[in-house]
């Protein structure tokens, strides 16, 4: 782990640039969507009421359930949803219903993160570059054309791997921090007293006087914790303790400082309710932090574009979608991937929603929903964790996460009401690759049954080719099978047309596991089969790196030695036709049979060689 390795110093400058930009760019438009509702007056109790709720959701929620609690819930030192979900299964794996439930409700959970995903970045570079509009009405007409060139850039460089800016990050972040944390100061000291505000029971007050309005605003308040969620999925990067110490010695204080700044200058200058963030600069200085938001907001999005690849890889490597072509940015790091599909994907989603809602105030009605359902998950999850694989008591765990809960539902519930204003499109998109995964995994299984129907076993199979041997001629032949013990298409194939078999044999199927690593010495499990035959499995994480050539690299000084000029890899391919009453819808059917005939990524995915032969086999009904 690059934790074990790095000096606390670098691990907590990577974590300010990966880790809190999102969070970081929050105070764009925060303070903005809260008080510019309509629904607060600007009176000295409310301005305090109103910063008193935002930092102690951040304490309670970022501080005390992510960095304190969450952060605990590690799977051999990874985090992220998908990691909570592996480790949640597993906790409860002598219970199959509950952990078929939390699987679903864990992939539905993931798919959301793809909704988050394209509504973050949308809202972060519009809040940056409406700053132009700050400086110059007239400019208005150039902030849709700006941020979409921005993004355009932003997702062409993606194929050439983060490591050469990603240097930059850090430093980049904290300038931002800094600054913005000068910005908010400077305005606090013309008015000190806003510094009351800390006090909670300001909060309770305004949330007790007003009740219902507090309920309205908490589906705006949930802006300040954007990206909440990237504190626990980078843990593996980074570790736990760098994480805390960038959260609770820069990110935390600059950005309380900076929405106590903003609320000090809304109470001398309601006015200012338009755009807070970059009225609390000079005009000198607003060119200068319009380019510095950019930036902050372009390290943002990157940080969850290099996510939507990470996650995607680990939910393929689950079964959840079919193998799509991932391309390696850095030969030393083995997590720095491109996928092509996901990038241009993620880009023209964005796309549509920075033309769909114009602005970063109407797309903040549409954030929201997605997140703080992932929010609810998220602590559901911890429960069974907590509850099933910490084995402590019942109470102390409902009390540890029923809290949160409760907190994260209130949230959840609040921007409901938003539901009709935008919060459908981020559902809509998770709700979208929800059915895909969904339909993918079930397919599988039916396909699976299938051939175990229909399978010829293997040993069997060889024993009775070998009695009267084909032709055999140099080379290993590498047969990829999707399950064990039964012979492949390919095989079949091979034999039926070209009559010879190679000198050797390798029947290989690749099983993912629900734990992020597996290590080399127990990547590979061998079988002889006899006739220079073996049955070979080779076992990955969900974060391991498939790299099939290199697994199969360990068979050497066990009885099989390959020469990779004189190796042929052969992956069966069924192609699938629908049939009524199979166990899907007939619309479903069709779309699992359109999606394994797209699913080409096989090679790339396994890091096979060029001569890896795709072999049509039968037709499989499904």
């Amino acid at each position: 782990m690059q934790s074990t390795k790095s000096p606390l110093g670098a691990l907590v400058l990577g974590a300010i640039g990966v880790v809190y930009g999102d969070i970081g760019t929050s105070v764009l438009y925060t303070v903005k969507e809260v008080f510019g509702s309509g629904h607060v007056p600007f009176t000295t109790d409310n301005v305090y009421g109103i910063l008193s709720i935002l930092f102690w959701t951040l304490t309670f929620i970022v501080s005390l359930k992510y960095v304190v609690l969450v952060l605990r819930a590690d799977n051999n030192g990874e985090g992220g949803l998908v990691a909570m979900l592996a480790l949640a299964s597993q906790s409860v794996k002598e219970k199959p219903a509950l952990r078929r439930a939390l699987l679903v409700v864990g992939i539905f959970g993931t798919c959301l993160f793809y909704g988050d995903g394209v509504i973050t970045p949308a809202i972060t570079v519009l809040g940056a570059v409406e700053g132009l509009e700050v400086m110059s009405p007239n400019l208005h007409g150039a902030i849709i054309p700006l941020t979409l060139v921005i993004l355009l850039g932003l997702f062409m460089v993606q194929k050439h791997g983060t490591s050469s800016i990603g240097r930059f990050f850090g430093p980049v972040m904290i300038v931002w921090f800094v600054t913005i944390a000068a910005l908010g100061v400077a305005q606090i000291a013309r008015h000190p007293e806003i510094l009351w505000a800390l006090s909670p029971h300001y909060a309770l007050g305004f949330m007790l006087a007003n009740p219902g309005t507090t309920f309205v605003l908490l589906g705006a308040v949930v802006l300040c914790v954007t990206g909440g969620e990237a504190l626990y999925a980078d843990m593996g990067h980074f570790g736990k303790q760098p994480i805390r110490v960038a959260w609770f010695s820069i990110a935390m204080p600059a950005l309380t400082l900076n929405y106590f700044g903003q609320g000090a200058l809304l109470l001398e200058n309601p006015d200012a309710v338009k755009n807070p963030f970059y009225m609390l600069a000079p005009a000198w200085a607003l060119m200068p932090l319009v380019v510095l938001a950019t930036a902050a907001a372009v390290i943002a999005s990157q940080a969850l574009i290099t996510g939507a690849y990470s996650v995607t890889k680990q939910v393929i490597q689950l079964g959840y979608l079919p193998r799509l072509r991932v391309e390696h940015t850095n030969v030393k790091e083995a997590g720095q991937i491109y996928m092509p599909f996901v990038n241009w994907s993620l880009f023209v989603a964005i796309v549509l929603a920075v033309v769909m809602f114009r602005s970063s105030s109407n797309l903040a009605a549409a954030y929201g929903i997605a997140v703080t359902l992932d929010m609810l998950i998220t602590t559901t999850l911890t429960f069974f964790v907590v509850r099933y694989n910490w084995r402590y008591p019942l109470p102390l765990c409902i009390a540890a996460t029923g809290c949160f809960f409760l907190v994260d539902l209130a949230f959840f519930s609040s921007n409901l009401l938003k539901l009709l204003q935008g919060g459908w499109f981020p559902l809509f998109i998770g709700g979208s690759v929800f059915l895909l995964m969904m339909t993918w995994q079930r397919g599988r299984e039916l396909l699976h049954d299938k051939r175990r129907a229909e399978a010829i076993d293997l040993r069997d199979f060889l024993t009775a080719v070998m009695a009267s041997p084909p032709t055999r001629v140099d080379g290993t032949a590498v047969f990829l099978t999707g399950e064990p013990g039964i012979v492949p298409n390919a095989l079949l194939h091979n034999l039926k047309h070209n009559k010879v078999l190679h000198a050797q044999n390798l029947f290989v199927t690749v099983h993912n596991h629900e734990v992020p690593w597996i290590g080399m010495d127990k990547r590979l499990q061998i079988e002889p089969l006899g006739g220079d035959c073996w049955q070979v499995t080779v076992n990955y994480g969900f974060k391991n790196d498939p790299d099939l050539p290199r697994a199969l690299a360990l068979m050497r000084g066990r009885g099989c030695e390959l020469d990779a000029m004189t190796t042929s890899y052969f992956l069966s391919r069924d192609v699938v036709t629908p049939s009524v009453g199979s166990g899907m819808a007939p619309w479903r059917e069709k779309l699992f049979a359109q999606m394994h005939h797209n699913a080409s990524g096989v090679a790339d995915f396994l890091n096979l060689p060029s001569n890896a032969v795709v072999e049509l086999g039968s037709k499989i009904e499904i």
